[in-house]
């Protein structure tokens, strides 16, 4: 038996590499018009982003049900020696909160930590990623969490933006504001620090912003992953890793879509990139 990892859908985990490492995916809920989607299983990004573009109605996001956390719980319980619940930031989310309180409610007995990323997007898929591989490879849970909060601190990301509107309207735009307002056409990058999304730059050109994305991945001495995501530029993204190969592989690369839950926040054209590593 080994240590089972359980998360939310706010990282973008590429299915099959979830899969593969075993990691219990929670679908964060999408209400968009009267109807209710599970993140990555009702609705593709490629469908979600055509209904997004084409409607006057804007999607809200909703916490799954605390039932959803504990039939996970409960259907890992027997096959585990413990539960590692990883969640992304709760200042983005409710999902940690969630999780807590789902922990008070299941029947398991195994071990079970909760833990908060403070993180999202893909710079939370690879503290998670992180901590699977790590769990498949025999490490326990007290090993798993030390190993998560050291990760927490060696994760950083940047997000492309050609519109701030949809963070604005979802509420999540955090410090980034003091980017509203500005009647010139340009590209916003953001990140987060200390679990809320901040501002860092503005190009105006899509080209520039290119560089930037690759003096930040240059910033790092040591790339242990890195993850490049779109929303609905695939063609971006691979331009970005071609652009990184030099620095890093990019068939090592994970390549994730933007999913519904944070497209919901983010909009179409978002591109981001997020690294785990130092900068010794």
């Amino acid at each position: 038996m080994a240590v089972k990892i359980i998360t939310d859908s706010l990282g973008d985990i590429p299915p099959k590499v979830a899969e593969k490492l075993g990691i219990s995916v929670v679908p964060i809920h999408i209400l968009f018009g009267k109807k209710v989607y599970r993140d990555g299983i009702d609705m593709t990004p490629e469908q979600f982003y055509g209904k997004l573009q084409g409607s006057r109605t804007l999607p809200t996001t909703l916490v799954p049900p605390l039932e959803v956390f504990v039939e996970k719980y409960d259907k890992l319980d027997k096959g585990a020696d413990g539960i590692l619940v990883l969640t992304s930031s709760h200042k983005l989310s409710a999902s940690y909160r969630a999780a807590l309180q789902a922990k008070e409610m299941r029947k398991g007995h195994c071990p079970l930590e909760v833990l908060d990323s403070t993180w999202i997007v893909t710079g939370h898929g690879l503290i998670v990623i992180a901590a699977a591989k790590a769990a498949k490879s025999g490490a326990g849970l007290e090993k798993l969490m030390d190993l998560t909060r050291k990760n927490i601190s060696r994760v950083d990301t940047r997000m492309i933006f050609d519109t701030l509107e949809y963070l604005r309207k979802g509420g999540r735009i955090g410090k980034a504001k003091a980017f509203l307002g500005s009647m010139i056409k340009v590209n916003h990058i953001l990140g987060i620090k200390d679990g809320e999304v901040v501002p860092f730059a503005r190009e105006r050109s899509r080209a520039k912003v290119m560089d930037y994305l690759y003096d930040f991945v240059t910033s790092f001495s040591r790339i242990e992953e890195m993850a490049i995501e779109d929303a609905t530029t695939p063609d971006e993204a691979e331009i970005l890793a071609e652009k990184i190969n030099d620095k890093f592989p990019k068939e090592r690369i994970y390549r994730a879509k933007i999913g519904p839950a944070v497209g919901t926040h983010v909009g179409p054209r978002a591109l981001g990139v997020a690294v785990l590593g130092d900068r010794e």
